[in-house]
């Protein structure tokens, strides 16, 4: 169900017309049982893996927030990172390292049967797992406390507006939001339009406008003369930011709807001023995420020179290998 279809337009409105006429735990109740529809219409199989991973880190935080032990909250923060991880990793990497384990046998005359599985990457498990998985760190780190609801806490880890590709948000800021009755003022109504329709722009008119520039240019075999290649590669640049943008964009304004604020994505990225700038711009809940769980855990910039760019590279590679094998 994409933002720039009628589908969801309807989708949108049915759920819309219901939300402002319900008070706060009602809300709740149909901002769970819409997102599940939502993202339920990619493929209803999909459910079970957020589900699941709603229930193991609903249970993990309880149990590391009531652990004295360090232990023992240890054992349950890797229950729950093990539960994200694992089903990230196998959705994102299973085919890429079968095929190229059969690739490699087969250069020795070696014949493995197939067992290639048909493995379809969910939507949005880059996105929830890493959500999920923010909540339970923050627990053991005794940053927050869990909450005791588990209506409120799944609205927070499957909120449909986004639960597809982001922003990446954090229990401390959308779960909040979550557990206390929302009010809709004129003014953030009036934003929550503009953002939904600046986004559409960006979607339909940039990006979906370059797509046909780009995919001929780098379709395979493509033999383009250079100047149109170059064209095309800075096509892509706009393109890639209108779509990405776009889409955080909508979801933002839907949210600010319903009375939820969430964290800015971009920041006009292409005025960066340099590398490091740039990554302070673009996708933010991304790169915040990976340096406060990540870069920090690892040591941060606090051990040396050597183990500053030793960090960085970590940090930077694991962010890469969140995208995919592709």
């Amino acid at each position: 169900m994409l933002f720039n279809s009628l589908t969801f337009g309807i989708f949108f409105a049915i759920t819309y017309g219901l939300y402002v006429c319900m008070r706060h735990r009602a809300q709740n109740v149909l901002l769970l049982v819409t997102s599940y529809v939502f993202y339920g219409y990619w493929d209803w199989r999909f459910l079970t893996l957020i589900i699941g991973s709603t229930v193991v880190d609903y249970f993990c935080g309880l149990a590391i927030h009531g652990s004295n032990e360090q232990s023992a909250r240890r054992r349950y923060l890797l229950i729950s990172m093990c539960t994200n991880l694992g089903l990230l990793g196998f959705f994102k990497y299973f085919g890429f390292f079968s095929g190229g384990l059969q690739d490699l046998a087969m250069r020795f005359g070696w014949e493995l049967d197939s067992f290639t599985l048909h493995v379809v990457l969910p939507v949005g498990i880059s996105f929830y797992t890493f959500q999920t998985m923010s909540y339970t760190i923050d627990i053991y780190r005794r940053a927050m406390t869990p909450t005791r609801s588990l209506l409120d806490f799944s609205v927070f880890v499957a909120f449909f507006p986004q639960l597809v590709a982001g922003p990446i948000e954090r229990a401390a800021n959308l779960l909040r939001q979550v557990e206390m009755p929302r009010r809709v003022t004129e003014v953030e109504f009036y934003r929550g339009l503009w953002l939904v329709f600046f986004g559409l722009f960006k979607k339909v008119f940039i990006a979906d406008s370059l797509a046909p520039l780009v995919d001929r240019a780098f379709a395979p075999g493509a033999d383009l003369p250079g100047a149109e290649l170059l064209v095309a590669l800075y096509a892509f640049a706009f393109q890639i930011y209108g779509d990405f943008s776009g889409y955080s964009d909508i979801a933002r304004g839907i949210s600010k709807l319903m009375g939820f604020g969430i964290m800015l994505n971009f920041r006009m990225p292409y005025f960066s001023r340099n590398v490091q700038e740039f990554w302070q711009r673009w996708h933010i809940s991304l790169s915040t995420w990976l340096r406060d769980y990540l870069y920090i855990s690892l040591g941060g910039g606090r051990r040396g020179r050597l183990r500053v760019y030793t960090n960085l590279m970590l940090t930077m590679g694991l962010g890469g290998l969140w995208h995919g094998a592709a």
